[in-house]
């Protein structure tokens, strides 16, 4: 039967919905098949914005219809009936999950008695444990941009109180309870004087309060003020605003009080304030604020525009009809939603969750039990688990691309990783910022300004001294990032290195093998890709760095995947793949597998390894016993060596666009420090699951993962 917990609330605005995202991505640590359930929605012609946003995160396959109960309407003409609907829906949704999330409804309505009460009814009937979620912040004054004053711990306790007391009336049980939005100096506090009126042993957790999460992208102020944008990237409208600045005065005045992501709003006829606000966005030496809110009628005049052209600013310009008064109020009073369109809320939300939230002490009080399933969301939530465990330190070259720029800001927000992104400084921070991401625990080095650039150039004159490489020769070489980055990993000032967004594969790895070098008893540099199929992983390899490869090489190659597949917690069955199984068949192909699988056999005994053997005697029980019978692999394997590039390259792809897997890697191995090889054509979750790999390389070798 599969688990399941309701969420549900005292209150609107309690952020229940980031709370129902921290619980989903907990659940799918254990539980291959996790499922959302809105038992009440307002509308049944309109979507409902936070299934919709859960479900794109769910791992059970069901349609959304499957995962609603009832409409507001429907409980209001007949509760009885709506709670038979709710019960009968959840029960058909049980049967395809292996744990459920229901998310109470969002307090837009009233269902009678109480909407708390009914929300207790249902999950009663449901039989499914409440996390009560409880508004660390006050409702009773007006927000600003999402913010408002926080609650006492006292008052937070009274909420707990009446909540449980409607809870326990109607049957509900109190799994634990989450203060979400609290006072982030008083967390203790308040962590005590609500387990002070729950039950005994009842979890309390408080998530603190974070400005992100409520603070409106520009994309909300433009229809607040019903808004045009007149210039810049509408890229940027993603950005959240975190103030409000009226440039009222003159432009000396106004350049001190510009902050760090806020809405400038200035009257359409003060062209010269616009003008040196935009030019500080655009200087390093200034914040980079979040756009401008020009209101009034007046064009802008010609020359002025001109200017502006010249500028090409990226900065939103935003033009209302509205005067400054009623400007301001509207923008103050717009509110930030969770959604897809902010991978940074996305990933603050998260991160906060997991840091303040015993998710092991939750997955064990709903009794997750993990089967023999492996799915790619399990791979990945354990990956970034050890990734973060290994504290590891990992450079990224390419700090000039937007994609390597999310991907750090997801990183740090997660606790992936400590990162250094290589580049100019000012123009990684200038446009981390007009992304809106969250750069400031990274460190940014130069390597055309670094101090370090001398001693590196020394130390790499030293190592190729052999091939008449000279200390000036060296010194134009450190300017380069992969160069750069991989002489911090040989140096110990990272742990490993990303590279491959920009740069070519060749790129990446040259510097590695010229003074990184390969690992004693290893005698090729190759890759593998782990395969996430629907309840399985899978390592495949060498899939991306060498052509045709020597019987010998192969034999690497084997052995190298075997202890890269145990590393990621793939029991290693390996599978040396031919057009032919056992004896059956001769040629020189199929002899160069069945020599690199004697090698491999003879340098490690204790590993379970068999070929030549064809891809479906490797993968299918029933044609493995059939073409192999009392094979330990065939049918089983779980590590597929392919015997040369061209047949690995293709089948890795065929299988992931055919088959619907998720391809992790290339993951580089044989080196004697990690480092990692993007394609061109990566994407940012492909950078995010790369340097989570890096950190648990990294980690392993340095013990932090024994």
């Amino acid at each position: 039967m599969a688990a399941s917990i309701y969420l549900t609330s005292a209150e609107g605005r309690t952020g229940k919905s980031a709370v129902a995202l921290g619980v989903l991505d907990a659940l799918r640590a254990d539980a291959p098949r996790v499922g959302v359930f809105r038992p009440l929605i307002r509308s049944a012609s309109e979507r409902d914005r936070v299934l919709d946003m859960l479900l794109r995160r769910a791992t059970a396959d069901v349609s959304y219809d499957d995962c609603v109960g009832v409409t507001y309407d429907d409980a209001h003409a007949d509760p009885d009936a709506a709670m038979v609907r709710i019960v009968a829906a959840f029960q058909a949704l049980r049967a395809h999950c292996d744990a459920i999330v229901v998310v109470g409804s969002d307090f837009t309505d009233v269902a009678a008695p109480t909407e708390l009460a009914f929300n207790a009814r249902i999950a009663a009937n449901l039989d499914t444990p409440v996390l009560l979620v409880l508004g660390g912040r006050s409702t009773e004054e007006a927000e600003y941009l999402g913010q408002q004053a926080a609650r006492t711990p006292g008052e937070i306790a009274q909420l707990a109180e009446l909540g449980l007391s409607e809870l326990q009336a109607e049957h509900a049980t109190v799994l634990a309870a989450l203060v979400n939005r609290a006072d982030p100096d008083r967390l203790s506090e308040i962590d005590r004087a609500v387990a002070a009126v729950l039950p005994a042993g009842t979890p309390v957790w408080s998530v603190p309060e974070e400005l992100l999460l409520v603070a409106p992208p520009v994309s909300e102020v433009l229809a607040a003020v019903d808004g045009t944008l007149e210039r810049g990237s509408a890229e940027l409208l993603a950005r959240e605003v975190r103030d409000v600045v009226v440039a009222g005065m003159s432009m000396e005045n106004v350049l001190p009080r510009l902050l760090e992501g806020s809405v400038v709003v200035i009257a359409a006829d003060r062209s010269e304030t616009l003008l040196a606000v935009t030019m500080a966005h655009e200087a390093p030496t200034f914040p980079t604020i979040a756009a401008v809110v020009l209101n009034g009628d007046f064009a802008l005049p010609a020359d002025v525009t001109r200017l502006l052209d010249g500028v090409d600013s990226t900065l939103p310009i935003i033009r209302t009809h509205s005067g400054t008064f009623d400007t301001v109020r509207r923008i103050s009073s717009a509110r930030g939603l969770l959604t897809e369109e902010s991978p940074t809320k996305f990933d603050t939300a998260l991160a906060l969750f997991a840091q303040q939230v015993d998710t092991a002490t939750l997955r064990e009080r709903l009794r997750l039990h993990r089967g023999g399933v492996r799915t790619p969301v399990m791979f990945a939530y354990e990956l970034f688990d050890r990734a973060a465990a290994a504290r590891s330190h990992i450079v990224l070259p390419e700090g000039h691309d937007d994609r390597i720029l999310r991907a750090a800001s997801t990183l740090l927000a997660r606790g992936t990783a400590r990162l250094t992104l290589l580049g100019d400084a000012a123009a990684i921070r200038k446009r981390g910022g007009e992304l809106g991401l969250t750069l400031d625990a990274a460190e940014i080095i130069d390597p055309l300004t670094s101090p370090e650039r001398e001693r590196f150039a020394s130390e790499y004159a030293r190592l190729r001294a052999h091939k008449g490489v000279t200390h000036e020769q060296a010194w134009d070489v450190m300017a380069d990032g992969s160069y750069f980055g991989t002489m911090m990993v040989q140096l110990g000032l990272a742990d490993g290195m990303v590279s491959g967004a920009a740069n070519t594969t060749a790129h990446t790895i040259r510097p590695s093998l010229e003074f990184i070098k390969t690992k004693p008893g290893v005698s090729v540099v190759s890759s593998v890709f782990f395969m996430g199929l629907r309840d399985r992983v899978l390592v495949y390899g060498d899939c991306a760095v060498n052509p045709d490869p020597t019987a010998a090489q192969l034999a690497d190659i084997a052995i190298s995947s075997a202890e890269t597949a145990a590393q990621f917690g793939v029991e290693p069955r390996i599978a040396m793949l031919s057009y032919s199984t056992g004896e059956s068949g001769s040629g020189a192909d199929v002899d160069k597998v069945r020599e690199a699988t004697a090698l491999a056999k003879a340098a490690r005994p204790d590993l379970l390894i068999e070929g030549p053997i064809q891809y479906d005697a490797a993968s299918d029980p029933a044609t493995g016993a059939s073409k192999m019978p009392g094979s330990e692999v065939a049918g089983r394997a779980t590590v597929f060596i392919f015997p040369d590039l061209n047949t690995g390259n293709n089948t890795y792809k065929a299988v992931q666009r055919s088959a619907g897997a998720v391809a992790v890697g290339p993951v580089l191995q044989g080196l004697n420090k990690p480092v990692n090889d993007l394609s061109r054509g990566a994407t940012v979750e492909d950078i995010i699951n790369t340097v989570a790999i890096t950190a648990v390389q990294a980690g392993m070798r340095d013990g932090a993962d024994a």
